[in-house]
């Protein structure tokens, strides 16, 4: 039996992805609210949660490259505002929660994304976690941000592992643990001996200099991705610590899970370097009967053609006006592979546009749907855990605002933690040691990011060390995947 790891993911924005903001419980009017964050922060430490995910895109759903009317009008993913800006508030009334923020490998720079993930690592003490994406809604974010050059779902991938790899070379390689002097007497702040030139030349990023942020106290965060297309689950086995899954089935997740262990151990990594957390939503009531009713509620807020617009936004693929009685074509797309793949793959027989619709409306970007009473939910979580052998669980929101979390808090965890699944929390963990081990605060070992730190270092600034790395290498590396 083993202890799981709990999250809660949300999105800075109206809705829970889905429009839901006209209900009473919706969130119109608190996701800018730093107070609502502060609150919902403070439950989640107190009922002993590992992390708070922040979803996050550039990017908004468009069609042809306009914003189309009902995207605005119903609260597609729009607007939505940083969750990166409100970290260091959240920290300051939290002591034990980490915090997961999303950002892209397209459109930022790898020097300045690290040097945000370790300034955050600082004012959390050691509780940020990096959720990396290779690209989302690119036909939005792109122009946004002027880009021009067309990049394919599986070179953004490529572009993602020299992202990455830069970003380990300035938080492992760029600073040794005792370059931080302090030393009053001598007049040293930082010995100049123990600092580490990065060098670095791929075949789509370079960098050159040193990384001004002295180490932090997990060095680099804690690596999170979601990506589930075949490269995606390649970029997974080679980067991440923590896999995030949607599960649509037992099945499905247990065979996602095997692959990406697999996976891991082809790159000399060991299985159980990697945390699988699904996403699940949880609609939870005194009885099975008030919990169906109140699941036929939140569905009932999700329609088709909400669902074909955000498709169409995040695919590419546009199915609106398109009969539903239509067997699907093999569809791929360079906007986002995964959804296609999750809603499009045949099964016993061709789907249609009106079942990848339907199927997309009820489920979208969502993991396992579970409701009933609290020991039926329990129950079906515990299933969960031990047909597919994931490590943990993402409560998604429901209705929109923190209601689906304190009504877990309440009424499932307890379950949960009476049948041995939930262990009692240690004070002053890193993000990484709770999902890990205590003592873990850094990259293990086994990770490709190890390779970039210095073992023995110089002792005169005139011999300091490089970390190098050039497109070669990457392409070596990226070889093995």
């Amino acid at each position: 039996m083993k202890s799981l790891s709990f999250g809660v993911f949300d999105m800075m924005n109206p809705s829970n992805g889905m429009p839901t903001w006209t209900h009473p419980n919706g969130r119109a009017d608190k996701y800018t609210d730093v107070g609502y964050w502060v609150m919902v922060s403070e439950m989640l430490e107190e009922a002993g949660f590992d992390f708070l995910f922040f979803a996050d895109t550039y990017g908004y759903p468009t069609i042809d490259g306009e914003l189309p009317d009902q995207v605005a009008a119903s609260g597609i993913q729009f607007p939505a505002v940083d969750p990166m800006l409100i970290i260091a508030a959240l920290a300051q009334v939290t002591t034990t929660l980490g915090f997961v923020v999303t950002s892209p490998t397209t459109v930022e720079k790898p020097y300045a994304s690290a040097r945000r993930y370790a300034s955050l690592d600082h004012y959390t003490d050691g509780r940020i976690g990096w959720n990396i994406v290779t690209g989302s809604s690119q036909s939005t974010v792109d122009p946004l941000f002027g880009v021009t050059e067309q990049t394919t779902h599986d070179s953004r991938y490529d572009i993602g592992d020299e992202f990455v790899d830069i970003s380990l070379a300035l938080w492992e390689g760029g600073w040794d643990d005792d370059a931080l002097v302090m030393d009053r007497e001598r007049g040293v702040l930082v010995d100049p001996a123990r600092l580490h030139r990065t060098e670095y030349t791929g075949e789509f990023l370079r960098t050159s200099g040193y990384f001004a942020v002295p180490p932090s106290r997990q060095r680099s965060p804690v690596l999170f991705q979601a990506g589930t297309s075949t490269r995606g689950r390649a970029f997974a086995a080679r980067n991440a610590e923590v896999v995030l899954i949607q599960g649509q089935t037992i099945e499905k997740a247990a065979a996602h899970v095997t692959e990406i262990r697999d996976l891991a151990e082809s790159h000399g990594r060991r299985r159980d370097d990697i945390k699988i957390i699904t996403g699940v939503t949880v609609v939870v009531a005194s009885t099975s009967h008030e919990a169906a009713a109140r699941r036929a509620e939140l569905e009932a807020l999700y329609v088709v053609d909400d669902a074909a617009v955000i498709y169409a936004g995040f695919t590419g693929v546009d199915y609106r006006g398109v009969d539903p009685s239509t067997p699907l074509a093999v569809a791929t797309s360079d906007q986002g592979q995964t959804l296609v793949d999750r809603f499009a793959a045949p099964g016993d027989r061709v789907p249609t546009v009106g079942d990848v619709l339907e199927s997309f409306r009820l489920k979208a970007n969502r993991g396992f749907q579970v409701t009933g009473d609290p020991i039926e939910v329990a129950e079906q979580l515990i299933a969960i855990v031990e047909g597919s052998d994931v490590d943990g669980f993402m409560i998604e929101p429901t209705f929109g605002d923190e209601q689906a979390y304190n009504e877990f808090i309440v009424h499932v965890l307890p379950i949960l933690a009476e049948r041995g699944y939930v262990s009692p929390r240690t004070e002053g963990l890193t993000l990484r040691e709770r999902l890990f081990e205590e003592g873990r605060s850094r990259l293990p070992d086994t990770h490709p990011g190890a390779r970039f730190r210095h073992v023995l270092a110089p002792t005169v600034p005139e011999d300091r060390t490089t970390t190098t790395m050039t497109s070669s290498d990457h392409s070596n590396s990226r070889e093995n995947q």
